[in-house]
């Protein structure tokens, strides 16, 4: 009876994992699916498989000549592709779900790893949790936290723990480098080990000193292992020109949302944890260390520029926050370290008895089961996404450029290609300056929006409904509605090639929503 108990309970970990995956499979669900990106990268995946290559030029867009695309997430591609194929988009959420609950619960199990305080852990990875969710999404990049968590891992067992785990860096980096960019953080995390071993040499006891140059000589020759490893993908060494390029075009750093300073007048989580963090070293009587000050003060950093990193900085910054969370302890109250100290007893000693995994095992058959059986459905949000008025364009043929709304663009590649191409869609990087300057110019109806129309051609317009762009064309007399609801309306240009949709559609209200 007692075994029995041991393993149909769950522990502590179990609970995390199940209840995060959960959450986002009952609680969150078509959340995951909140950035229609998810769309374009399953039709990517199915074009590599399709062709057995990687493209290295746009074919999702109208524009001529074709545009220089860096496919540099090419395997995450293929596996959401494969996914998608067996069980549609209910089997890509319920995939991520899985993936993002096993890197919070590998997160709390190396929490374990750092310290016996189980109150104190439980609230760190609750708090880390909390933070990070702010960019949980079905897009590769959650196959970059995971690695993230693994390479952070790997590091802190060879500089703390004299473990023989570098070997592993240059396999992970296989892999990492094509599955997302965010590689790159991967090879910043080992300089930063590295820069942090050289630095303490010079300021440390001879004896101490001799094994920081000892690392920092395994970590620089795993270094350029790793950089090399880095050349195995398609496009060999230039993907490492791609993440700097990237993160220097303050065009796209300026506008594109997940780029942007976080909003700290909303209910942020990372607010709270960057202030918990703050307080605890203040408070701490435990010093970080060159690499541990590095970390937070990077993590800090980028977490601050853009919101995209705040994930990134949940889960680095997480074992930090324990360390001096707990040294922290040590200034309160006798009375009330006494207490926590034996509810923390307690609740390790009721932990230490529960090792099974029926739980975890059983949330995912369950959860595997009801999506294969149908029970269990997600789709792109309706009230979100041009969902009806794409179906309206796939029971017509219009014939000409489209101008589309930027977010609308992921989803029409998704459901409407390729029997119409975008202006644009979530490839920021690809499209560059002078097409999003072009975007923008005509969304904001800046002065020359009509000249971008022309240039490009453009003869029919998707955009959404209550936007400016939308009321506009409504009162231009060289544009009708054909179509609207109160996510998306389509305008026609009235030309010759049209005249078969304006006499079918002669007199359309816009739908705007109340």
């Amino acid at each position: 009876m007692r075994l029995a108990l041991t393993i149909a309970l769950p522990s502590i970990g179990n609970m995390v994992f199940v209840s995060i995956f959960m959450v986002l499979v009952f609680g969150a669900g078509n959340g995951l699916l909140y950035d229609g990106d998810t769309g374009y990268h399953i039709r990517t995946g199915e074009e590599i498989l399709k062709h057995w290559r990687v493209p290295a030029h746009d074919i999702f867009s109208a524009h001529l000549p074709p545009l220089k695309w860096t496919a540099h997430e090419w395997l995450s591609e293929i596996i959401l592709a494969a996914v998608h194929k067996v069980s549609g988009l209910t089997g890509i959420v319920i995939f991520f779900a899985l993936l993002l609950a096993a890197t919070h619960w590998l997160l709390y199990f190396i929490l374990t790893q750092k310290s016996a305080n189980l109150t104190l852990v439980i609230t760190t990875t609750f708090l880390a949790t909390a933070t990070s969710s702010s960019h949980w999404l079905a897009r590769p990049h959650v196959f970059s936290l995971l690695f993230t968590m693994v390479c952070y891992h790997l590091l802190d067992r060879f500089q703390y723990g004299n473990r023989a785990t570098l070997h592993y860096l240059p396999i992970l980096m296989i892999f990492w480098v094509n599955l997302h960019g965010g590689y790159f953080f991967g090879l910043v995390l080992i300089c930063l080990y590295f820069g942090g071993n050289l630095l303490s040499s010079f300021f440390s006891s001879p004896q101490v000193s001799k094994e920081h140059q000892k690392k920092a000589k395994t970590l620089f020759a795993y270094l350029i292992l790793t950089v090399t490893a880095c050349g195995i993908n398609p496009l060999g060494f230039e993907i490492l020109l791609f993440p700097l390029k990237l993160t220097s075009n303050r065009f796209l750093m300026d506008r594109v949302i997940e780029f942007l300073s976080p909003n700290f007048h909303e209910a942020l989580p990372f607010k709270y944890m960057l202030l918990a963090t703050i307080g605890a070293l203040a408070l701490s009587r435990a010093p970080l260390n060159l690499i541990e000050s590095g970390l937070i003060l990077l993590l800090s950093y980028m977490a601050l520029y853009s919101a995209r990193y705040m994930s990134l900085f949940a889960i680095i910054v997480a074992p930090l926050l324990l360390k001096s969370g707990e040294s922290a302890i040590g200034n309160l109250p006798a009375q009330v370290g006494r207490f926590l100290q034996t509810r923390n007893r307690n609740l390790a000693a009721i932990d230490k008895k529960v090792r099974g995994y029926v739980w975890p095992i059983a949330a995912t058959l369950l959860v595997i089961g009801l999506g294969l059986g149908g029970s269990l459905q997600f789709t792109f949000d309706e009230k979100r996404f041009p969902v009806a008025a794409v179906k309206f364009l796939n029971r017509e043929l219009i014939t000409g450029n489209m101008f589309n709304n930027d977010e609308f663009g992921d989803y029409i590649i998704f459901s409407a290609w390729p029997k119409y191409r975008v202006f644009m869609d979530g490839r920021s990087d690809m499209y560059g300056e002078k097409l999003g300057s072009a975007y923008f110019q005509v969304a904001n109806l800046q002065p020359g929006w009509k000249e971008v129309f022309a240039r490009n051609d453009i003869s029919w317009v998707i955009f959404d409904t209550k936007s400016a762009l939308t009321a506009a064309l409504n009162g231009d007399g060289d544009w009708r509605p054909i179509y609207s609801d109160e996510v998306a309306t389509i305008f026609v240009k009235k030309i010759a090639d049209h005249a078969p949709l304006l006499a079918k559609y002669p007199a359309i209200e816009l739908t705007i929503a109340k």
